[in-house]
């Protein structure tokens, strides 16, 4: 190991890197995961918004809308959350923070990732409600 480098600096994967590097590599790592899940978020909640000027949105029943509108706000918060880090990075540019960058980024994506299932699950829920109805779905035996 290097003189400028001490154990501590050391991390388990085996690279002689120090903290700093190894923030810096860990940064490099996340920002092509973050530009996916921006771009993703983006385009769900874009999608999400167009519903409601389509000429079959009035069509919807009471429970269609409460799905849409829930769809709709986790969808806003799954975009907030995607950018959040680049805030961050912003924010804390140049204040040594990196190490601690890095930490919150990864937590936000893990949270986002969570977030966006919901989305996309929710949004699979509504259009398969739409379009085949919820008789459609089925339905515990009766005994």
């Amino acid at each position: 190991m290097s003189a400028n480098k001490s154990d501590t600096d050391s991390h388990s994967d085996g690279r002689d890197e120090t903290a700093i590097e190894r923030s810096d590599r860990n940064w490099t790592e996340i920002l092509p995961e973050l530009r996916v899940i921006q771009t993703g978020t983006q385009i769900l909640t874009g999608f999400l918004l167009t519903l409601a000027f389509q000429p079959r949105f009035t069509e919807l029943d009471q429970h269609q809308v409460e799905l849409y509108l829930a769809l709709v706000t986790v969808a806003v918060l799954a975009t907030v959350l995607a950018l959040t880090p680049v805030s961050l990075h912003r924010a804390l540019f140049g204040r040594r923070s990196k190490p601690r960058l890095v930490t919150l980024s990864d937590r936000l994506l893990k949270i986002t990732l969570v977030v966006v299932s919901l989305t996309i699950t929710g949004t699979a829920m509504l259009i398969f409600d739409v379009v085949v109805g919820r008789a459609a779905a089925p339905r515990p035996a009766q005994t």
